[in-house]
């Protein structure tokens, strides 16, 4: 089969992926602008891509039998424009590096290690111990509220549980309430939102998830309430966000899915239209949360499976949309 790996996220699976397969095929990486005629041809040539984008402007893969997305998230997919016989599949397993991601902006903000160690280094004993009014906190006892409670949640909740923390979920469809203890639908989104010491957004974009956290939202979190955006960007309102956090009306804020992303890698690029880099009560990362080497070898692994289980006309992996014949 003629396997295309489309884009930058794309190509970052080429290296050791052909060890990964069953039987020899061919293999193109190409950038995510096609720009040559030979690009274009080998797009139109693929039997399987695996890309985070497909856009009705793209050369049109005529043989095309899968789109592989390397992450969960298809929304830069459009359907329609897909040929009918090509099955639509995604891969997770980012999950786990997430789950630590949140469990480590938890802890450097409840145990505070960077500012003690900045402190000592000037000689100021910030924290310690034996002095009454400089004990730091701890996640024992607090409550965490998680905004979906899928993968992501579920990793995320295991973790907190270990840390002896509540756990407070808001969710799109019922869920399992074992080792939950509170849940809301998201007609309930106010009363959860106020119920949470640090609230973690993991959900997808999607027409009813669009600016879900809005202004009522962010102002029925506790006044000091943390807010934890791991998901997608659009969820919550940026205006909103913004004013919140300005207005010093939430504890704080770590964010790592945002509004605006780099044309390209090496481009440097403000993530948002409103200047978050000007508050001192966020902390900013690069949409890193889910992106570690563990991650790249779990997902590198089920792409190829997949384009195994595509050769021997098995049942796919993750299937989102199947092709129709």
């Amino acid at each position: 089969m003629r396997i295309v790996f489309y884009g930058m996220n794309a190509g970052s699976f080429v290296p050791g992926f052909a060890d990964l397969l069953d039987s020899p095929h061919d293999i193109a990486a190409l950038p995510d602008t096609l720009g040559t005629p030979a690009d274009q041809a080998a797009f139109a040539a693929a039997d399987a891509i695996i890309g985070v984008a497909f856009r009705p402007d793209l050369a049109r893969p005529i043989n095309l039998r899968l789109f592989q997305v390397p992450g969960a998230g298809y929304d830069l997919v459009d359907l329609a424009a897909l040929p009918p016989a090509a099955a639509l599949c995604n891969v997770f397993e980012h999950e786990h590096a997430i789950a630590e991601y949140v469990m480590t902006a938890l802890l450097l903000r409840t145990v505070e290690i960077p500012r003690a160690d900045a402190d000592l280094r000037q000689g100021r004993w910030t924290f310690w111990a034996g002095v009454a009014d400089a004990a730091h906190g701890e996640l024992r006892g607090r409550t965490i509220g998680l905004l979906g409670y899928g993968h992501i949640g579920k990793e995320v909740a295991a973790r907190a549980r270990a840390f002896g923390m509540k756990i407070h979920v808001c969710n799109r469809s019922a869920i399992e309430m074992t080792g939950v203890d509170a849940a809301w639908g998201l007609d309930g989104l106010d009363a959860f939102m106020g119920s949470a010491d640090f609230i973690v957004s993991s959900l997808p974009m999607l027409p009813d998830t669009a600016g879900l956290v809005g202004a009522a939202a962010l102002a029925a979190m506790r006044p000091d309430g943390v807010l934890l955006n791991v998901g997608r960007g659009g969820v919550v309102d940026e205006s909103a966000l913004y004013a919140a956090l300005k207005d010093r009306r939430i504890g704080g804020a770590v964010i790592d899915t945002w509004y605006r992303y780099p044309a390209k890698a090496g481009d440097t690029a403000q993530p948002a239209t409103l200047p978050f880099h000007e508050l001192d009560n966020i902390v900013m990362t690069p949409h890193m949360s889910g992106w570690s080497r563990g991650t790249i070898a779990r997902r590198q692994a089920t792409m190829a499976a997949n384009i195994n289980r595509l050769a021997r006309g098995e049942a796919l992996l993750n299937l989102v949309k199947p092709g129709v014949k």
